[in-house]
Parts: structure tokens; C-alpha cells; sequence
């Protein structure tokens, strides 16, 4: 075998490691290319229910997606006292907009206010198949939830939210669908 295809061949078979320590990418003459890995799991990945918005001015908020952006349903306010927060849900067709108000001295909305005093988004929600068998394979690859059992969300759905620093810099809320 010549230099350059041995040089290749150690190329391809080099995995490059994910911020979450996953295999993700293989090198190749032409760069980097994503790499397909399937795994059998208990449980699926489904798509994005929503992107959550900690807004200082639920009402001003409420408006703008609904007079603005011209959002055909905007619900109503809803307390979860359980969670610290109102929240109002802008329907987007295939996805939603979760508003979040701090409901509470000690809601964590009310911290991320503090220190984006204009709001931003919060987190991001993803519906899982089985949110039990993902937290189960998630704490072994070593994704850290913030609590220890998932909680009843604002759609009546289980819910666990996983730490940031585990996920890219994102706070990602999982949600079962049934």
C-alpha cells in the first residue's frame, strides 16, 4: 500500500469525539463528514415541541407574537406554581413558542431574567418516546438531568430537563409523547 492511501485509511478510520464524548465525525481527503451511528435504543428521539422565551412582560410578549407576528393561537396565561413560572403557548403549526414569566421569588425564570434583563430564549423541549428509558441511557453516557425523576410539564406530560454543560451549551427539556 503507497504512503497517501495508508494516510488515508488512518484518516477514515479516525473518530473524532462530540462535545458529549460521542462518536459523531471521521476524517477523509475532502474533511470532515458526520458520521451515521445507529444505535438500537428503548426509545426514540422525536421532533422539537417547543423553543421557551423568558420574557420580562408576559402580556407585551403575548401581543407581539400575537398581533405581530400575527400567530393564529396564543393561549391564555397558565400558573404552574410546581415550576416557578406562568406560561403562554404560541402555536406555530408544526412547533411551538413557550413564553415564560417568573411566577415566584424563587422561580428560575426569575434568575435568568436578572441576568438577561430582556429575556431570551430559555431552553429548548424535545419529545422522547420513553422519557425513563432515555434518562437511563443518558445518565450512562454520562448527561446529567437536573433532577432525579421527571416532573408533570405544562402540557401534563412527564418532563426532565438535562444540564447545559452536558448538552452543548443548551438547556434541553425532554418531554414523553404519548
Amino acid at each position: 500500500m503507497n504512503r497517501s492511501l495508508a494516510l488515508l485509511s488512518g484518516r477514515l478510520a479516525r473518530r473524532v469525539a462530540s462535545p458529549m464524548g460521542l462518536p459523531r465525525r471521521i476524517g477523509c481527503s475532502r474533511g470532515l463528514v458526520s458520521q451515521a451511528v445507529k444505535h438500537s435504543a428503548a426509545w426514540k428521539l422525536g421532533h422539537l415541541n417547543h423553543v421557551a422565551i423568558a420574557v420580562p412582560d408576559l402580556d407585551q410578549a403575548s401581543a407581539f407574537w400575537r398581533d405581530v407576528m400575527q400567530a393564529d393561537k396564543v393561549s391564555d396565561s397558565v400558573a404552574l406554581p410546581e415550576h416557578g413560572v406562568y406560561t403562554v403557548f404560541v402555536e406555530l403549526g408544526n412547533t411551538k413558542i413557550e413564553l415564560l414569566f417568573p411566577l415566584g421569588e424563587k422561580s428560575p425564570i426569575a434568575g435568568f431574567l436578572a441576568k438577561n434583563t430582556s429575556g431570551g430564549i430559555h431552553h429548548i423541549c424535545i419529545n422522547v418516546s420513553d422519557i425513563g428509558a432515555a434518562l437511563e441511557t443518558l445518565r450512562a453516557r454520562g448527561v446529567r438531568a437536573l433532577s432525579e425523576e421527571p416532573k408533570i410539564g405544562a402540557h401534563g406530560l412527564p418532563v426532565v430537563f438535562l444540564h447545559p454543560k452536558d448538552c452543548g451549551g443548551v438547556l434541553v427539556e425532554l418531554e414523553e409523547k404519548r
